[in-house]
């Protein structure tokens, strides 16, 4: 899904200061990690114009000095990349984020196709936060995540949450759920503790049967570029959820 509709900001670039622990500068690594994602076949969002556009792509051949990528399925996208002086890519591999960034971008042939070239980078972010765990939330007390969609918007129930990202069921048909598709604005609120807006990214779709017997369509969704407040938002949400549920425990015990 490549528009121009408020995509997510850079801010999570391999640069910031809060990940530095997570980068890899060695070259080995970063070449086994791109050749990963790529042998994975493995989507990768590139994000350019200073978060304001971005093209889907996938990475095609990793040597020791650049990566090809394929172009986008946006020819107007694929041109007015080409001009970026920044290009930050997003992905990830075994449920880890990866992101890079390229400030030079051109186009080439690659077995006899057009293709994207990169300089390889000099660093890159693996960011694998094990704290962050699903939890599901209350049957008793559901919430919902409002997606915009064209000039409407579609609500669906979130079944698990967590850091990283959530769970939603109960999605409409209209709400197209194909891997590596991205929804910006989309806002969640939190039982007593209040809303949320993040850019999701679809990772994985599959059907699932009720207890009724009816069968809906589940999707995992990652958050990109969530800022800090709302991550400390979530997790109180997370950690209160975790409090009554443990005391719901205890009481059930007496």
């Amino acid at each position: 899904m490549e528009n121009r509709q408020n995509p997510p900001s850079a801010r999570g670039s391999a640069e910031a200061n809060d990940y530095s622990q997570f980068l890899i500068h060695s070259k080995a690594e970063i070449i086994q990690l791109l050749r990963a994602i790529m042998h994975k076949t493995e989507l990768v969002t590139a994000y350019f114009n200073q978060g304001k556009d971005f093209i889907l792509t996938s990475i095609i051949d990793v040597t020791d000095n650049h990566v090809i990528l394929d172009l986008g399925a946006n020819a107007a996208l694929n041109r007015k990349i080409l001009d970026s002086d920044k290009v930050l890519f997003a992905s990830a591999v075994d449920r880890v984020k990866v992101q890079f960034n390229a400030t030079r971008i051109e186009g080439v042939k690659f077995q006899q196709r057009d293709a994207f070239r990169v300089p390889l980078p000099q660093v890159a972010l693996k960011l694998q936060r094990r704290e962050s765990y699903r939890i599901s939330t209350p049957i008793t007390q559901p919430i919902k995540c409002e997606i915009p969609l064209g000039s409407g918007k579609v609500n669906v129930s979130v079944a698990d949450i967590s850091i990283g990202g959530i769970g939603i069921i109960g999605c409409p048909p209209e709400l197209q759920l194909d891997k590596g598709l991205v929804y910006p604005g989309c806002r969640i609120e939190l039982p007593d503790i209040g809303s949320i807006v993040a850019t999701l990214e679809i990772r994985s779709t599959f059907d699932v049967t009720l207890r009724s017997g009816a069968t809906t369509r589940r999707s995992g969704c990652q958050f990109i570029d969530l800022p800090s407040a709302m991550q400390v938002l979530l997790q109180r949400y997370i950690t209160k959820l975790e409090r009554d549920r443990r005391a719901k425990i205890a009481g059930s015990d007496l």
